[in-house]
């Protein structure tokens, strides 16, 4: 009887091109695709992996063509001020940057209106100057006024006429014709205005911001500086990342139960059905102890619902706080999304002045 010999690999063998693509064609093969849990058939033809799930539906949105003209969206509670006051929360379309999409056609671009490490100055200085015509009166001289934004409680108070740039997180005014703006792409913009005293205020809120109390700071600042009544205002929370798409880690939730009463309310487990685990449970199995295996629901924040609660807890009425509930990490065709484009991605602004 002849005898086969198997000859021992080296470890650069195993971890050859070659032998790696070998692996990853037999666990295709049963619809284990690289980097997602999602499990389809035919996601491996042609010697590249096709996104599925998720990643699929961002991949169809980033192929999207935007308009090419200008597309801002407003909040309708602030709507009805429209006399008074001017506001604006930008999408991506109607820009000249091509940095972040350079496959769209030549005659159009992103609404890039920060100043990234990957888009060119002159693109975003387009870009606000196409903001700020678009918004502000076209017979009066507007200032944009923007954050140095670190994810702190601090906020500002925009007294000087000269000012165009501020370090904080959350801007607040009575100057006319000064557009003071908050940029995101993810977190939470949160729009104020008091129709009594004529002041407004523009927040930027992430989950450090949020767990800082930032927008119920700024609420206060009001009514100390302005004698702002909490229930004459109008709040505007704009587009960010949804409970949908905002997974964070156990410590994130531990930092909030130590702040808020109501905190339980703000997360939920996320499950992802897997239709291979469930029909190959052995695959899964791990030498961890029960509970220390990474296999599991996600945890998804509210961010929304912990500002819109801030602003009750801060004495807003209810049928005064409007919520956009659009999600940037779900429409990265029409948002800029940090997390859903990691990191490689542009900014938007929200922005709202006294006319």
């Amino acid at each position: 009887m002849k005898r086969t010999t198997i000859s021992k690999q080296t470890a650069a063998e195993l971890e050859s091109p070659e032998a790696i693509g070998r692996v990853d064609d037999l666990l295709a093969s049963v619809g284990l695709i690289h980097g997602t849990r999602a499990s389809r058939r035919n996601t491996w033809q042609s010697g590249e992996r096709k996104p599925v799930g998720r990643n699929k539906n961002l991949a169809e949105q980033a192929k999207r063509v935007p308009p090419a003209k200008l597309e801002l969206e407003h909040a309708h509670l602030l709507a009805k001020f429209e006399k008074e006051i001017v506001h604006a929360f930008s999408t991506r379309a109607g820009g000249v940057s091509r940095v972040y999409r350079p496959y769209l056609p030549a005659s159009k671009g992103d609404l890039n209106l920060g100043y990234t490490k990957h888009d060119e100055r002159t693109n975003v200085e387009e870009n606000r100057k196409r903001l700020l015509q678009s918004v502000a009166d076209k017979d009066k001289l507007w200032k944009l006024v923007t954050l140095h934004q670190k994810h702190t409680p601090i906020v500002r108070m925009l007294d000087d006429e000269s000012v165009t740039q501020m370090r904080g997180d959350a801007i607040l005014t009575q100057l006319h014709h000064r557009l003071i703006a908050v940029m995101t792409a993810d977190c939470v913009p949160v729009l104020l205005y008091d129709p009594k005293h004529k002041a407004i205020g523009a927040f930027h809120a992430g989950w450090r911001g949020t767990l800082a109390r930032i927008v119920e700071r700024g609420v206060g600042t009001m009514r100390l500086a302005f004698g702002s009544k909490p229930s004459d205002l109008v709040a505007a929370i704009g587009p960010s990342i949804g409970p949908c798409c905002y997974s964070v880690g156990e410590e994130v939730r531990h930092e909030f139960l130590s702040q808020f009463e109501y905190a339980p309310s703000l997360f939920t487990d996320v499950y992802e059905s897997d239709p291979i685990r469930d029909k190959y449970p052995l695959l899964f199995l791990t030498a961890r102890a029960p509970g220390h295996s990474p296999i599991g629901p996600q945890l998804h924040l509210n961010l929304w619902e912990a500002n819109r609660r801030q602003l009750l807890d801060a004495g807003l009425a209810k049928k005064n706080i409007s919520v956009a509930e659009a999600c940037t990490a779900c429409g990265t065709s029409r948002y800029f999304s940090h997390r859903s484009e990691q990191g490689f991605t542009g900014r938007m602004m929200s922005v709202i002045g006294l006319r």
